[in-house]
């Protein structure tokens, strides 16, 4: 095992609120251990201080002729050029468009693709919902299968676009699975892709700030044909994300926003649109994401994604083996820690009969530690890794409809940054390990509406550590 210690000694210090204090069950305070980055990172020090200087010189841009506005321009399109070259994309092959985050992305992407009802877009059943749903509306979606450790199955993919030759446009696949951290081969699914005719979409939204990302160029039979990614995954949480993609889809056709900024020219019968990405970018952008998510990036690239990779790497490894100790504990996905490197740092699991919700709100309110709990908007997926019957998942559905999830199956997930640590880890295992031995200081009552637990008597003033 690597040295973790001295290798993210100095990332620990840039991350914002890494010593933040937090009130436990016992009256005691705890240093908050955050394991749960594949929901939201926390924001670098990097960032937050870009973002305080930029807040000088923060202006509107384009088409202002004030100083202000010429550096908030500039830095708004240097922005655009940091995150097209952090995927590897050729300015005049590939376009980027800032928005929301990954969700809207592919939502943009599904309104923009050429697409009919009679198509086929193949989707594979680890999608998060922002990879699944989108593409429903649009066309004919099937699923491509995932095996028992939940990594996605290769030869269903190939029966699936032998099976619907010539009717596949679009492969929408995730580059990492925000459940089980499983990395499918990318590019071997785009070489596939492209063989029969197709386009391919990459979620990045877990992959980027954990691995190198390489579109590649159009002739590459290996290139991603789109890119999508949010920046509140990578260490830089003020509201935008990306869709990196072909320049050519986007030269073509009406945006689905409208407004200031979309159009060249317009009279009271004709509109004119502008070139992408100004088409796409509807009203005032959020400029200040944008400048966020760049300097995420610049300090993702000098750390050394390969530094990152390695280090979370070593750390899976460790808590595969140690949870593998933990009594009654069982482990979704791949739980060999020989292989942690070939997967991200995303460890679902749950701890005998107790329910997810329960083991979550125990971690927080006696040990200080974040998690994240339930299906993690991947139904589809959850059912498939915990055998739920088709029986059970839909009177699942109609306990859910009717207000109760009480009984709602899921998972409890860990999951790593690149500032963690194998003290991190130990604190979490012994957490665990007296959880699962019945040791459990709190009397905790469910909420039947949520599901959640919370402890009886415990009502923390949380307007006592920030108030607007």
């Amino acid at each position: 095992m690597h040295n973790t210690i001295s290798e993210i000694t100095n990332i620990r210090e840039r991350i914002v609120g890494i010593g933040q204090q937090v009130p436990l069950l016992d009256g005691r305070q705890r240093t908050y251990i955050n394991l749960d980055n594949a929901a939201s990172t926390p924001a670098l020090r990097d960032v937050l201080d870009t973002v305080n200087s930029f807040m000088d010189w923060y202006s509107s841009v384009h088409r202002g002729t004030g100083f202000k506005s010429r550096v908030a321009t500039q830095a708004y399109d240097d922005a655009r050029r940091i995150v097209g070259d952090f995927v590897g994309a050729d300015p005049q092959t590939h376009v980027v468009i800032f928005g929301k985050n990954t969700s809207e992305a592919i939502n943009k992407l599904a309104y923009r693709f050429p697409l009919t009802q009679d198509d086929v877009v193949l989707v594979s059943l680890l999608e998060h919902h922002s990879n699944d749903l989108p593409w429903r509306g649009r066309a004919r979606v099937e699923h491509i299968a995932a095996d028992e450790l939940g990594r996605l199955d290769e030869d269903d993919f190939d029966r699936r676009l032998a099976q619907h030759k010539g009717r596949v446009k679009l492969v929408a696949v995730t580059g990492a699975s925000n459940v089980t951290g499983h990395l499918p081969d990318i590019h071997q699914l785009a070489r596939k892709a492209h063989a029969a005719g197709a386009q391919i979409l990459i979620d990045c939204a877990q992959l980027a700030p954990h691995r190198a990302i390489n579109i590649g160029p159009l002739d590459d039979p290996a290139h991603l044909d789109y890119v999508a990614l949010s920046a509140h995954k990578m260490y830089a949480p003020f509201g935008t994300g990306a869709l990196i993609g072909r320049r050519d889809t986007f030269e073509h056709g009406e945006p689905e926003y409208r407004g200031g900024g979309t159009i060249e020219f317009v009279t009271q019968e004709t509109v004119e649109w502008a070139e992408p990405p100004d088409r796409e970018e509807a009203g005032s952008p959020n400029v200040v994401g944008a400048v966020a998510l760049a300097a995420a990036i610049k300090a993702l690239r000098t750390i050394g994604m390969e530094a990152i990779a390695r280090h979370e790497a070593d750390l899976t490894a460790y808590a595969l083996e140690r949870l593998l100790n933990v009594e009654g504990l069982e482990i979704y996905g791949d739980p060999d820690p020989r292989r942690a490197a070939s997967r991200l740092g995303v460890i679902p699991f749950n701890v005998g009969d107790l329910s997810h919700f329960l083991v979550a709100a125990i971690l927080g309110t006696e040990w200080g530690i974040g998690v994240r709990h339930g299906c993690f908007c991947a139904h589809p997926y959850l059912i498939h890794l915990m055998g739920v019957s088709a029986a059970d998942a839909m009177q699942v559905r109609a306990d859910i409809l009717a207000h109760n999830r009480r009984h709602m199956p899921g998972l409890v997930r860990i999951s790593f940054g690149m500032y963690n640590t194998t003290d991190e880890v130990e604190a979490l295992v012994q957490a665990l390990t007296a959880i699962a031995q019945g040791k459990i200081a709190g009397r905790y009552e469910q909420d039947t509406r949520s599901g959640e637990y919370n402890a009886a008597g415990w009502s923390p003033d949380l307007s006592q550590y920030f108030r607007l």
